[in-house]
C-alpha cells in the first residue's frame, strides 16, 4: 500500500494510509477530507500522512488554515490523534470517551463525536451508530462498532471496521466483477448482551441500506474503496447481512 489521496468529487477526498501491525504487516488505514457547504473543511478520522499527501492537503485547504474540525469516529482508532492535532491545531477536535481517555491532554470538545449535537453541527454529513452493537467494547480486540459518516453530495460513505471491503482473488475477479462488502468478523462479540440486540442490528443495516441507497463509493478503513453501480448499495448490504445471518441467529438463540 502507498499513501495517496483519492478525489471522489463534490468536496470529498479519501486518504489511503499505512498501518503496520508489529511493524511488518501493512493492514492500511484511512482518513477523509470533506469540504463543507460553508467552504471550510473537516477531517473524518486522524491519520499522520507524509509530505506528499500533506502538500496536496495544504493546497486544498489554504495551507491547512481552512480545516475547522477533526472528527475521530472509531473509538479504537487513536494512534494518530496527537499527530493530526499538531498538524491542524486550530481545528476543533472531537472524539469518543475512549479517545479522551487515551489522549487526556488534547483539547477535546465537550460533545462526544457520536452525539446529536455534533451531527447537527455538521449537517453536510449523515451519521449513524449501529443499533444493537457496543460502540466501545470492553474487549479491546472487538472493533465492529463505529460511527459511520455519509456525504450525500458525493455519495461517499466513510466507515471504520463495521463494514469492510474484501478483496477478491484474481481468478474470481472476472466472475464477481468487484470486491464485496462484509461486516466485521467480530460482529458477534460486539452484539449487546440483551434481548433483541441481533434484531436491532439487522433492522439498522436494512435501514441504512435504504436511507443511504445513493452511496456511490464505500471507503473502508483497513481494506479499500469500493465503487458501486448507482442504486446498488442496498443489494450489497443485504448480501453482507445474509453472510452474517447465522451469527445473528445464534445470538438470538442465546437471548440477544
Amino acid at each position: 500500500m502507498a499513501e495517496r489521496v483519492i478525489d471522489l468529487g463534490n468536496g470529498f477526498w479519501n486518504i489511503r494510509g499505512d498501518l503496520r501491525i508489529g511493524g511488518v504487516v501493512n493492514v492500511g488505514t484511512h482518513s477523509s477530507l470533506v469540504r463543507m457547504s460553508s467552504g471550510d473543511f473537516l477531517f473524518l478520522d486522524s491519520y499522520g500522512f507524509g509530505d506528499d499527501v500533506a502538500r496536496q492537503i495544504r493546497a486544498l485547504t489554504d495551507q491547512g488554515r481552512a480545516v475547522r474540525a477533526i472528527l475521530n469516529l472509531h473509538p479504537f482508532h487513536t494512534i494518530h490523534c496527537e499527530t493530526m492535532h499538531r498538524m491542524f491545531p486550530q481545528a476543533d477536535l472531537f472524539g469518543s470517551d475512549r479517545h479522551k481517555r487515551k489522549w487526556p491532554d488534547l483539547p477535546w470538545q465537550p460533545q462526544a463525536v457520536e452525539s446529536p449535537e455534533v451531527a447537527a453541527r455538521f449537517s453536510d454529513l449523515r451519521f449513524s451508530l449501529p443499533d444493537g452493537l457496543d460502540y466501545i467494547c470492553q474487549n479491546e480486540r472487538v472493533h465492529a462498532g463505529s460511527l459511520l459518516a455519509f456525504h450525500p453530495a458525493s455519495g461517499s460513505l466513510h466507515v471504520d471496521d463495521t463494514l469492510n471491503v474484501l478483496p477478491i482473488p484474481g481468478w474470481l475477479r472476472r466472475l464477481l466483477r468487484q470486491p464485496r462488502l462484509a461486516f466485521h468478523p467480530t460482529l458477534g462479540q460486539a452484539l449487546q448482551d440483551r434481548p433483541g440486540a441481533a434484531g436491532e442490528f439487522r433492522d439498522w443495516a436494512l435501514r441504512i441500506a435504504e436511507d443511504w441507497r445513493d452511496t456511490r463509493t464505500v471507503c473502508a478503513a483497513h481494506s479499500a474503496t469500493l465503487v458501486l453501480e448507482p442504486g446498488s448499495f442496498p443489494d450489497h448490504v443485504r448480501k453482507a447481512l445474509a453472510r452474517v445471518e447465522s451469527v445473528l441467529k445464534r445470538a438470538e438463540a442465546k437471548g440477544r
